[in-house]
Formats: structure tokens, C-alpha cells, sequence
């Protein structure tokens, strides 16, 4: 049996057809080839792909651990991301039009879940680093497996990303991706179904065992630890706000103030920063 399945658009030519998706790469930078080997090392990114019985992980990468909330996540089929983003030590998450688009399938990656990189993009003209991320839904426990994907980019100041060394970014970045040295360590059985377990009939699924010999029994994964409950304070941006609650049921406007209605919890901002809890 797979470590994980789920629901997705079938696609099909003849009896099957396997779609490998996201098979992540770092851009071609002038980055000292160093640098980008080491980069390469620390995130290596996972193989996705997708047969008759749907999504599945054929090639585990690294495990990353999110460190802080914020990070929107949606459906696999999803065609809209809203990007989070990472800015002088503070993430920044999305929120406006793009969050309200995809209110209904969305949701928030909490502090402590754990993902996959799918891409790795430097852009040296604009000064970032973007992960485009996949939830690692064997290492959550999540049953069944939503695949929900996401972005975060890295913001740095002009002419940094020249100069940097691989330390300094992965400093940087583990602030909010810390890679999982024990998860990644571990069989590909137990952090995601490995190469060759897709399904019978593709590529992959020719080199795989034969359907009669049993695969080994995984012990499901400890879930991720319980997390404190958010506090708001007075003083706090909206950016934070959302950050540690997501986005509100309904938003009122009065002036200079606006309101976030959450379901037990009235949050006001004046000027952009929160004056009053409820």
C-alpha cells in the first residue's frame, strides 16, 4: 500500500499515464558553483507524480520544518499561490485580494508541520530566493493527504545575493525552513512512497517489487507538538495578526480604524497597527 494517495484530476492515454510533476531545480545563477552545490545539498527537492490512483511521491527530498506561521497553502489543483514572503527577519503573510481568493480551499500552515521543497528559484535582478513547498503529509500524519502546496519568498538587499556564501543564506532561510535532519535520514517508506512505487504499468512502476511480496508495516508518524495558543497585542501590524490567526470572517471599516471579526475574538486597527482586542 502507498504511504500516500489523493484525490486529483485523472489523466489518461490508453490504459495509463504518469505525469512527473515539479521536478525541482535551482535556477542557473552566477552564483559561485560552490554556493549553489551546497544550496543543492541542503534543500533537495521532491519528485511528484501522478498514475491511475493519483499524487504520490515518488522521490523524497528534504524535510523542512516551517518554524513560523503565516505560509498559505492550497489545493494541489489549485491555479492561484499567495506567496508569503520573508523580509528583514519578519515573514509577511498574504494576504488582500489573493487570500480572499482562495478563502474557501485555503488554509494556514502552522509552526512546526513539515514540507517538501518542490523548487528552489535564485533570482539575482530581484534580490530573492523562492521555495515552492508541498506538504509532507506522511511526516504530519495526515490522513488522507491533501498535497497542499504554497510559496515563500526571501527578500534581500540589493547586491547581497552576489556576494553571500551558502551559510549566510541558509541562515537566513532557517528562519523559517529548518531542514529535518532526522525525517530526511529515515527510509524514503517512511518520509513518502519511494521511486518505483507509483503504480503497475508506468516507468517507475516497472522496476517496482512484484504486487505478492507484502511491504514492510511503517509506524504512523508522531503528529507535530501541540502549539500555543496565538496572543494579539496591542501594537501589533495587520501582517502579524493574520499571521498567528489567519484571515478574518469578516473585515468593518471606520475611519482610520478597521475590525477583524474572528470567530471569538474582535480585533481593531488604528492606523495599521491593533488598538483594542475583544
Amino acid at each position: 500500500m502507498r504511504a500516500q494517495s489523493a484525490v486529483f484530476p485523472r489523466l489518461a492515454i490508453g490504459t495509463s499515464l504518469i505525469l512527473v510533476c515539479a521536478i525541482a531545480a535551482f535556477a542557473q545563477t552566477p552564483l559561485a558553483p560552490a554556493t549553489v552545490d551546497q544550496l543543492k545539498s541542503q534543500y533537495k527537492t521532491v519528485r511528484l507524480a501522478e498514475d491511475a490512483n493519483g499524487l504520490a511521491v515518488i522521490e523524497p527530498g528534504t524535510v523542512l520544518v516551517l518554524r513560523k506561521g503565516g505560509i498559505l497553502g492550497v489545493p494541489p489543483t489549485s491555479a492561484v499561490l499567495c506567496p508569503a514572503k520573508f523580509q528583514d527577519s519578519e515573514l509577511h503573510a498574504p494576504g488582500g485580494f489573493c487570500a480572499a481568493m482562495v478563502k474557501q480551499s485555503s488554509r494556514y500552515f502552522q509552526a512546526g508541520e513539515k514540507v517538501y521543497a518542490t523548487k528552489v528559484d535564485i533570482n539575482l535582478k530581484k534580490g530573492q530566493i523562492s521555495f515552492l513547498l508541498v506538504a509532507c503529509d506522511a511526516c504530519n500524519g495526515a490522513d488522507p493527504p491533501s498535497f497542499y502546496k504554497s510559496e515563500v519568498v526571501f527578500v534581500f538587499a540589493k547586491g547581497y545575493l552576489e556576494t553571500a556564501t551558502a551559510a549566510q543564506l541558509q541562515e537566513t532561510i532557517g528562519q523559517v525552513l529548518r531542514p529535518d535532519v532526522a525525517a530526511t535520514a529515515q527510509p524514503a517508506s517512511q518520509a513518502g512512497p519511494p521511486a518505483g512505487t507509483v503504480g503497475a504499468g508506468s516507468p517507475a512502476g516497472a522496476a517496482a517489487k512484484p504486487e505478492a511480496e507484502p511491504l514492510p508495516v511503517i509506524a504512523a508518524p508522531a503528529p507535530p507538538p501541540d502549539q500555543p495558543a496565538p496572543t494579539i497585542e496591542v501594537g501589533q501590524t495587520v501582517d502579524q495578526v493574520v499571521a498567528a490567526l489567519g484571515q478574518p470572517q469578516r473585515i468593518a471599516k471606520a475611519g482610520t480604524k478597521q475590525i477583524y471579526f474572528y470567530k471569538d475574538l474582535k480585533v481593531t486597527f488604528n492606523n495599521g497597527k491593533v488598538s483594542d482586542v475583544e
